[in-house]
Order: structure tokens, then sequence, then C-alpha cells
């Protein structure tokens, strides 16, 4: 079985950096085995993916939005998992927010959200697959198209052996 890691690697996909929060508010909160994912938006780097869909965006631009916003959800994986993304047991859920206008087609906006979806069944294979929802927003953050939360089951690191005399 491949790992996540070498997953990422064959479709040629490569994690940024965890992104820092950009207000008052932490990337994610460990509870238990569960990790609770802020929202993470169509932009890495240099590379963002704004605009309206139904205005100046296609779906297709918006699928390409969500697969920004779906590295950038591994890579806080990654960084709640301590660097170790086997320990990703299961992407329980995603939210998934399209900017769009009132009048674009609303059976586009799960299409979009799919761009995240597809990156977590071929990262995570069965584990990947998910609960989640898709709406449209008039506005989202820096005026990004895209921006997905996400809620997923972790194995908890091995406790060492206890060394007694």
């Amino acid at each position: 079985m491949s790992s996540p890691e070498s997953k990422l690697k064959d479709l040629g996909l490569a994690l940024p950096e965890a992104a820092a929060p950009v207000a008052n508010y932490v990337p994610y909160v460990i509870s238990g085995n569960m990790v609770f994912i802020s929202g993470q938006i169509s932009k890495i780097g240099d590379e963002a993916i704004g605009g309206r869909l139904g205005e100046d965006l296609t779906v297709e631009q918006g699928q390409k939005a969500a697969k920004l916003s779906a590295l950038n959800l591994i890579a806080q994986m990654k960084a709640a998992c301590g660097g170790d993304l086997s320990r990703v047991a299961r992407v329980v859920k995603l939210g998934g927010f399209v900017q769009a206008l009132p009048t674009a087609t609303q059976a586009d906006i799960p299409k979009v959200i799919n761009g995240c979806s597809d990156i977590m069944v071929a990262v995570f294979g069965e584990a990947g697959r998910h609960a989640r929802f898709a709406v449209s927003a008039p506005s989202l953050p820096l005026d990004v198209a895209v921006e997905i939360d996400a809620v997923i089951e972790i194995t908890l690191p091995q406790v060492g052996a206890v060394y007694s005399q």
C-alpha cells in the first residue's frame, strides 16, 4: 500500500507549507482523535484563483481552485499529524464554499468542490471518501473562488515503552 506522500508525488502534486491564520483563529483544533481544520482558500504562495462562478469563473477554473484548497487542507493535516500523513485514518467531512453569482447554475457548485473531493480520494483512497456540503457564497475572503474546511479522523501516536528499574 502506497503512502499519501507517494500518492501526492505520483499525481505530480507538492504540498505547500501549512498556512498561518490571517485573523483571530487557529488553523486546526485536535479533539481526541478528530481534527477540525479551518477553511482553506484557493491560494498557494503567489498562485491564487479568484472570481465568481457565473461571472468570470468557469467550472473548470473552479475545480482547479478547489484543488488548491485541497492541497492547503492536506498541508494542515500533515501539520496536525506531526508530519506523518499516514496518521490520517479518515476524511470525515468537507464543507465547500464557492464564490458565485446568484444566477450561477446551482448544479455547478458541487462540480466545483469535486476538485477537492477527487484529490482526497486520490491521496487517501477509501479513507478519503467523505460526507460533504457545497454551497455558493456572494463573496469570500481575499476574493478567492473557493474556501473549504474539513473534519478528519487521525490515529493517535503510539506511546513508547515505559522504562523501569
